[in-house]
């Protein structure tokens, strides 16, 4: 067992997880390789998106951080930020409402006049063991939450993107290797992937760079929130590497993607899997 066994109500908080996720907030250390960016990021208050804040403040760049209502987790990935020197803004609400999505768009040119990065990566799920139990309301919650909310975030902020900018977003190794209890999330992950693989070659022309993560089973608050104990006691172990992966082993690839250094990586998808395989 990795982890003791644990439940939180959806959408989870982190700082009541046991262990907490690292995000690196005492390991990351930056080398200036954002310097000047602007990057908006959804779900940025915990889990992934928080370390992805936390290395790409350390790496130079201002951030605009999306989340859903967990106001200390977001207070607290803010100060991370400020900590080291960069400008963070906080936008609370629901990216399932095509309006706030253009809303969290219009924030950031306001307080920042441009956006470099755009990270889509707020999702929801929940578990089921059977087809019956999954809703049809929590079947389009899902969809307009991991994927239509960023088609809204990439329209509304393609138009204010200048040249070698670029645009991540959030998939999983489910968009391959689906999970029979997580249906409706697997589904909206394999349509990130694709999503993002068509807008790189749309949006090419325009100096524009599109890609996608694929993590594996990261210690997050989704786990606790979303699954039944037995699943968060076991979560990761059966992983090559034999254990979850923590929210700072996959913000270094975001840091990639974003960084110039990246210039001619657009179309791809990145694999953090703890050693599972994507296609």
């Amino acid at each position: 067992m990795n982890q003791p066994a644990q439940q939180q109500e959806p959408p989870g908080v982190q700082s009541a997880m046991t262990p907490i996720p690292d995000c690196g907030e005492t390991s990351y250390r930056g080398s200036g390789r954002l310097t000047g960016k602007v990057a908006v990021i959804t779900g940025g208050d915990s889990g992934i998106g928080r370390a992805v804040a936390i290395a790409f403040a350390r790496e130079g760049a201002d951030i605009l951080i999306s989340y859903l209502n967990e106001d200390g987790d977001a207070q607290d990935t803010a100060r991370w930020v400020e900590k080291a020197g960069q400008k963070a803004v906080l936008v609370a609400g629901d990216i399932s409402q095509p309006q706030h999505c253009r809303d969290i768009v219009a924030r950031t040119l306001a307080e920042f006049g441009r956006i470099d990065v755009l990270v889509s990566n707020a999702a929801y799920q929940m578990s089921h063991e059977s087809l019956e139990e999954i809703s049809e309301e929590e079947w389009d919650y899902t969809l307009a939450t991991n994927v239509s909310a960023m088609f809204h975030l990439c329209k509304a902020a393609v138009p204010n993107m200048p040249a070698g900018s670029s645009i991540i977003g959030s998939s999983s190794v489910n968009s391959d290797a689906p999970s029979p209890s997580l249906i409706p999330y697997a589904a909206t992950k394999a349509a990130i992937a694709n999503l993002c693989a068509s807008l790189a070659q749309l949006l090419g022309p325009r100096g524009i760079r599109v890609n996608s993560v694929a993590p594996g089973p990261i210690w997050t608050p989704l786990i606790p929130a979303t699954m039944p104990d037995e699943k968060v006691q076991e979560f990761g172990s059966d992983t090559p590497l034999g254990r979850a992966g923590q929210p700072v082993e996959v913000a270094p690839v975001y840091v990639l993607l974003a960084s110039d250094e990246a210039s001619y990586v657009s179309g791809s998808r990145v694999a953090v899997t703890g050693g599972r395989p994507i296609l």
